[in-house]
This record gives structure tokens, C-alpha cells and sequence, in this order.
């Protein structure tokens, strides 16, 4: 869904809950908020609620697919499951390297590592 869309969608729930207090309790919040229901911007807030209304209909009869295929497409972009499922990454490479570019000092008050402490025969 495209970010006007989704604005479009959250006007729409908006005006469907006004018209649903509207509806039980007769009370207008929008224009409780704005001013009435002659205020400017109550009417604007009317007029963006009916505008969105006719862009939510794009949604209405896109095609299924379309939208799914756009769900997954978005959700499942950049999934990484080294953590998760697989075995976890091997850092002592990583550690033994860092060692030999500070010469093999001890780090930060530590010994070396037991990958570096290997002698050459």
C-alpha cells in the first residue's frame, strides 16, 4: 500500500468512527473539536474524510493478488535467519585477526585468545 493510501485509510477510519457516535450517541466530534459544523475546519476535515473515502475505493477493487503480492513483497524484503535457524556466526576468526594487527598484546588487560596462543613448530 502507498503511503496515500494508507493516510487515506486512517481518514476513513476516523470519519467511520464520528459517523458511528453520530450514530449512537449524537454527538459530532469532529465538529466538537473544530467548532461546529459550520467551522472551516470542520469542513475541511469532512472534505478529507469524503476524498479519502473515494481513494480507499482503489483499494476496494484492486486485485487480490496485486495486494498480496505487494504484502509479501514488502514484509519479506531483507530476512536474515543466521541467528535463528542456522548456527550462529564464528567470531574467533574475527577476534584472532584483530590480535595479530595489535601485534598480540594483551587487550584491554586480557590474555590472548586461545586461537592466537597456538605456537609455530
Amino acid at each position: 500500500m502507498r503511503a496515500i493510501q494508507r493516510i487515506a485509510l486512517a481518514l476513513v477510519i476516523i470519519g467511520a468512527i464520528n459517523w458511528g457516535l453520530i450514530g449512537i450517541f449524537k454527538f459530532d466530534l469532529v465538529a466538537s473539536i473544530f467548532g461546529g459544523q459550520e467551522a472551516f475546519l470542520s469542513r475541511v476535515i469532512y472534505v478529507l474524510v469524503g476524498l479519502s473515502g473515494l481513494v480507499c475505493l482503489g483499494i476496494l477493487f484492486k486485485p487480490m493478488e496485486e495486494v498480496v503480492e505487494d504484502a509479501n513483497h514488502r514484509n519479506f524484503r531483507n530476512l536474515n535467519y543466521d541467528t535463528e535457524f542456522g548456527e550462529e556466526t564464528d567470531f574467533s576468526k574475527v577476534q584472532a585477526s584483530s590480535e595479530k594487527k595489535s601485534g598480540g598484546n594483551k587487550v584491554k588487560g586480557k590474555n590472548k585468545s586461545k586461537g592466537s596462543s597456538k605456537k609455530k613448530k
